[in-house]
């Protein structure tokens, strides 16, 4: 990583004309000083509250706005703290953003804007940055990539997630409340993005793992009260246009009253001494540490049966009505384009190693036995019934193959291919198969084609980027064109005979392999798909 030298305040660039960068937003609640570096050429804010700290009666419910900055001009060229983690304490006061970009003068035309939420399962993760931030290869790919990328915490684990029919009937708590701290983000870019250069109809959300759950969640929520033009009171339209979700993490997602919820809740007021008739009372008042302490507990408790964290998105009959299954089909969703990303082996992260075992290993004990697979769909899939399990085992059999497995017949796989499918790259299908107007699904091959193996390309700075620039240009470069343009092939960067991205339409998807990139018919996972989307409201999805 190269070194700060290079930044430079707001004081440094006064008197340099009408030519100098934008490095102070004015807002209706306070005035932000960012600052600009040299090395990477770009304008950045580390630091915004978007809202209130979500402390004492506010702890699990939804955003409230940001307080007034009464003391000055905010300096936002510094960090932020976590919210509370599942392994390290974090603050609270955690309701920040940041952002950057190349530099914007007064004036010139705005830019596309990537509102990007992190991953992390829900029950971690951090927006904070430093130099060079998060996804700088996407801006830096070509001249052309010119966006304003924001990084926004939101609350996690029990603090963001919980759920419990005491949660539902108090009017001072909220389910969701994660995924209502990304809402407020929304809002607040559709707000008063412009002023950093940024165009509030451009806007495109993104994420990987949990923040690739959290955009498809935002893609079917219900985000009610519109946002209003200060001049001409006018609708400003929709949050967000587009969508990108890489590997998107979308755990069960029952109700938020289910007995698998409300053991959630029960479990924690039980672990924090504050079981009773005023449990969320003395819930809202413990310590941060003792939370924590049960969510460490709480998030390994059904790992490798009916929920792998735990902690996640609930239907709560407000902002998410139904599940995702129910409301994407395919041209009728809410978004305008949308791009759906996994990865060949990804599902293997998350399934028991013992499967891979030829005596009984872990907790609770797997090996490699088709028994043992039996074992494991069975706690994973608990409500399924007999003929949907011989269905399940004919799209999966004990030796088989996927688009790009060219054969299996090992345990293991299997069981990935099965978790990969139900909880990472079917939600990423049928995400981005319900836009109006433009849909592609990616799949990255090359080895060993796990979780979060392609981040490599275009999360962080590395010497791939000038070693490798096909892969580079191509996977970063396809980003950037959706981010500006809407469509990955817009600014395609590598040579015409290099395959682009099919439209989903055309029953093809994306590969990233080895050698560069191809396009290949959907066959088994589009039926495979479509098992899914049947059995859906009995996991549920």
């Amino acid at each position: 990583m190269l070194s700060l030298i290079g930044t430079i305040c707001l004081s440094a660039l006064v008197g340099l004309g009408s030519s100098s960068p934008v490095l102070t937003a004015t807002l209706d609640y306070g005035t932000f000083q960012g600052a600009y570096n040299l090395n990477y050429n770009i304008s950045y804010w580390q630091k915004i509250p978007f809202a209130a700290p979500p402390t004492g009666q506010n702890r699990f419910r939804a955003p409230q706005p940001p307080l007034p900055i009464t003391d000055g001009v905010y300096d936002s060229s510094q960090t932020f703290d976590m919210c509370p983690q599942r392994t390290v304490n974090g603050s609270e006061d955690c309701l920040y953003l940041g952002l950057y970009s190349r530099p914007w003068i007064e004036g010139a035309p705005l830019r596309p804007v990537v509102v990007t939420f992190y991953g992390g399962g829900f029950i971690q993760g951090s927006a904070s940055f430093t130099l060079p931030p998060s996804a700088y290869p996407i801006l830096n790919v070509s001249d052309a990539s010119n966006m304003i990328f924001m990084y926004p915490n939101y609350r996690v684990n029990a603090f963001g997630f919980l759920p419990g029919k005491e949660i539902a009937e108090d009017p001072f708590s909220d389910a969701n409340a994660g995924l209502l701290d990304q809402a407020m983000v929304l809002r607040w870019t559709k707000k008063y993005i412009s002023q950093f250069g940024g165009d509030p109809d451009r806007i495109t959300v993104w994420g990987q793992s949990a923040g690739g759950g959290s955009v498809v969640a935002q893609t079917i929520a219900d985000h009610d009260g519109s946002i209003k033009d200060l001049k001409s009171g006018k609708d400003k339209g929709p949050l967000f246009r587009q969508a990108l979700a890489s590997s998107p993490f979308w755990p069960k997602t029952y109700r938020v009253d289910a007995p698998e919820a409300q053991w959630r809740y029960d479990t924690l007021a039980n672990m924090t001494g504050c079981a009773g008739p005023e449990s969320l009372k003395c819930l809202k008042s413990v310590d941060v540490q003792t939370i924590r302490n049960a969510n460490l507990i709480i998030v390994d408790s059904h790992k490798y049966n009916t929920s792998t964290f735990e902690w996640g998105p609930v239907i709560d009959g407000v902002f998410l009505r139904e599940p995702l299954s129910a409301v994407t089909a395919p041209g009728k969703g809410k978004i305008i384009v949308g791009y759906g990303m996994y990865n060949t082996h990804e599902g293997e992260n998350f399934v028991p190693p013992g499967l891979k075992s030829s005596i009984d290993t872990g907790t609770p004990p797997f090996n490699a036995t088709v028994a043992s697979f039996d074992k494991w769909v069975s706690g994973y899939l608990p409500s399924l019934s007999l003929s949907d399990l011989r269905k399940l085992k004919g799209l999966y059999p004990e030796v088989g193959s996927a688009e790009h497995v060219t054969s299996y017949n090992d345990s293991f796989t299997r069981a990935g291919l099965v978790y990969r499918d139900s909880t990472l790259a079917c939600p990423g299908y049928w995400m981005s198969g319900s836009a109006q107007d433009g849909s592609w699904v990616g799949e990255y091959t090359i080895s060993p084609a796990q979780h979060a193996s392609d981040v490599y390309w275009w999360n962080t700075v590395n010497s791939a980027q000038q070693q490798d620039p096909l892969h580079y240009k191509g996977y970063a470069g396809a980003f950037a064109s959706f981010f500006m343009t809407g469509d990955p092939n817009a600014l395609k960067l590598t040579a015409a005979d290099v395959s682009g991205l099919p439209d989903l339409a055309t029953g093809q998807e994306w590969v990233i392999d080895s050698a560069g990139f191809t396009s290949s018919n959907l066959t088994q996972f589009e039926e495979r798909c479509a098992f899914w989307k049947k059995v859906a409201p009995k996991i549920p999805i």
